[in-house]
């Protein structure tokens, strides 16, 4: 396991300014935005060899690229909700519209040397409902992890309260439905809380198939980030579980909602978690 840092949490600067804050604060990895305004479809690939160049000399490891929302792909503030267009949608010219930006995403994940991409679902539309939307969801899912698979990447699905795919269960399901081996969960410990669910249980249930590691603190089931101490999560638990199932990658911390303070917020969230992880991966004495 490795602490990482997503650069969602510093929209208020370029990409580079972001990473070197992810750094100062002392994460050993950063999760890469996929989206505006720190990455763009069209921006490879002058911009990929420059973070890879950035990354190596800071001695990072990127945990993820998070292409879970694709705002980038409208030419101003967006008519349809931040997870438009979906791969979920009804309409094929727009999931396929999507799915070049998840393609994409993917060819940043092999410059930048992450092993995983991270996307959602989308929101249920009305018109053909989940059972509608979850079979155009598996389809784009079954395309994508063809493709990121040639280019040894994997596919993690992000369940997140108010989607389409907001459980633990409903991510099980999609793993039989696309039936790829290259797909996984990029687990966010504070949207199974949000939703219900117990996140050790969570970890335990998606055991060898957790790509990626999103946290945050969550208080009172509301689903607003905070940052780690602030709220009702047991890290504790969370790193004695990843441990005890024998994971390896990237617990990426997530704050997007913190980014008018994200050094701040940064360093706080280190420290809180820094010596937890550390604990969670010290050998039992006696062992």
């Amino acid at each position: 396991m490795f602490l990482a840092y997503s650069t969602n949490g510093f929209t208020r600067v370029d990409l580079e300014a972001a990473v070197r804050g992810i750094a100062s604060a002392g994460f050993d990895g950063v999760e890469v935005l996929a989206d505006a305004p720190h990455w763009r479809p069209a921006d490879a690939p002058a911009v990929h060899e420059r973070l890879r160049r950035q990354l190596a000399a800071l001695d990072l490891r990127v945990s993820n690229v998070n292409a879970n929302t694709a705002v980038c792909l409208w030419p101003e503030v967006p008519p349809e909700p931040v997870f438009e267009p979906a791969l979920s949608n009804a309409d094929p010219a727009v999931r396929a519209r999507r799915l070049a930006h998840a393609r994409a995403a993917v060819d940043l994940a092999v410059a930048v040397g992450s092993p995983t991409v991270s996307v959602t679902s989308g929101r249920t539309q009305a018109h053909v409902g989940p059972e509608g939307g979850l079979e155009h969801f598996a389809s784009s899912l079954r395309s994508l992890c063809e493709y990121a698979a040639e280019r040894g990447i994997r596919i993690g699905i992000e369940a997140e309260p108010a989607l389409l795919v907001e459980r633990t269960d409903e991510v099980l399901a999609l793993f039989d439905a696309v039936g790829h081996p290259a797909l996984g969960a990029n687990l966010d410990i504070g949207h199974a809380l949000c939703v219900g669910e117990d996140p050790v249980a969570s970890i335990e249930r998606l055991a060898g198939r957790i790509w990626n590691l999103h946290v945050e603190d969550i208080r009172g089931g509301k689903h607003h980030h905070r940052i780690p101490g602030e709220g009702d999560v047991d890290f504790d638990a969370i790193f004695r579980a990843l441990a005890a199932t024998g994971y390896s990658g990237g617990v990426t911390v997530e704050l997007y909602t913190c980014a008018d303070r994200a050094d701040e917020a940064a360093r706080r969230a280190h420290d809180h978690l820094r010596p937890r992880l550390d604990g969670a991966r010290a050998p039992v004495r006696g062992a």
